[in-house]
Parts: C-alpha cells; structure tokens; sequence
C-alpha cells in the first residue's frame, strides 16, 4: 500500500488519490446513514481556527471530510475532525484538541496532527514533515511509550485513504 490504495474495478485495480479516497468516504456514509454518524461539516472559519491553535495545516483529504462532516463514524471507527458541541461552546474539539493534549501529556513531536485515538493502532497520526506533491501526509500509528519520539509503523500514503480503508472495512 506504499503507492496508494488499490480499488477494485472489474477485474482490473487502479490507484486512488487521498482526495479521491476522501470522496468515496463521503460516499460511503451518505450511503449507510443506518449505520454511519456525523456531524453538519464545519466552516472554512473553524478550519483556520483549528489550524492555527495546532500551528499545523490539514492536508487536503481530511480538510474536504471535515469541510463535509465535522467529525464522523462508521463504527467501531471514529473519526474526530473538527467540531463543537453547546456543552462546552467556543471550545474546538477533534484532532486539534487531541493534538494539543497528546503534545502535553504524551510528548508528540510538533510536526504530527492526531487524527484518531484508536484502541488498536493507537494514536494515528499524519506526518506534517512529509507532504507529497498533492499536499497530502503520510498516515503513521504513533505508540508514545516508546523512548526517542515514539516508535511508529506507516499504515496510509494519506488520510483519504486511511479512512476509505477504515471505512471500507467496518461495512464488510
């Protein structure tokens, strides 16, 4: 999975992009509202906020799947995005949240965005040092007990195709 995600066509497979993943993601909860969950999407507005609380940028897959759901699941996956609740108002919760807490409490290295809190992979990362040519980072799982930084494993070329992967996955 180094290049890409591979998508059966047929008989034949072809690579996807992480936007591309991103829009099948979009999909593929549109199409299992009986099973799938999410939020109302989230403005360009709390996007920047978001961003510049972490003082990281999203890629662009996981800015059109928070642009589009806010935070999202197709359980047992859960994806945190970006979003508020009336409980705790002004405050953002998601992956900025996680990002600062995980930076304090755990030792994250600056450059990584936490995208998911998983009780498997455990904290899922994207590698901000790392953009490819499409602004897209690689998905890493950050185990954080391991002394130097943490030990990590790559588990996705991009988010977009992180999720679709979860996703997929979780509907079969």
């Amino acid at each position: 999975m180094e290049e890409g995600i591979l998508e059966e066509q047929g008989k034949g497979l072809r690579m996807t992009s992480g936007m591309q993943a991103a829009e099948q993601v979009i999909n593929l909860v549109r199409e299992n509202e009986d099973l799938a969950h999410h939020g109302d999407g989230c403005s360009p507005e709390l996007i920047a906020r978001a961003e510049a609380e972490m003082a990281l940028a999203f890629p662009p897959s996981y800015r059109r799947l928070i642009e589009e759901f806010g935070t999202w699941e197709i359980p047992p996956a859960e994806f945190p995005g970006v979003y508020q609740t009336p409980a705790r108002g002004e405050e953002l919760l998601g992956s900025s949240a996680y990002t600062l807490e995980d930076r304090a409490q755990l030792g994250l290295p600056h450059h990584f965005l936490v995208v998911m809190h998983d009780d498997v992979l455990g904290v899922v990362v994207l590698d901000t040092s790392r953009a490819d040519q499409d602004g897209e980072y690689p998905v890493f799982a950050w185990n954080p007990g391991v002394p130097e930084g943490g030990l990590m494993e790559k588990i996705a070329d991009s988010f977009g195709e992180f999720a679709l992967n979860e996703c997929r996955q979780n509907l079969s």
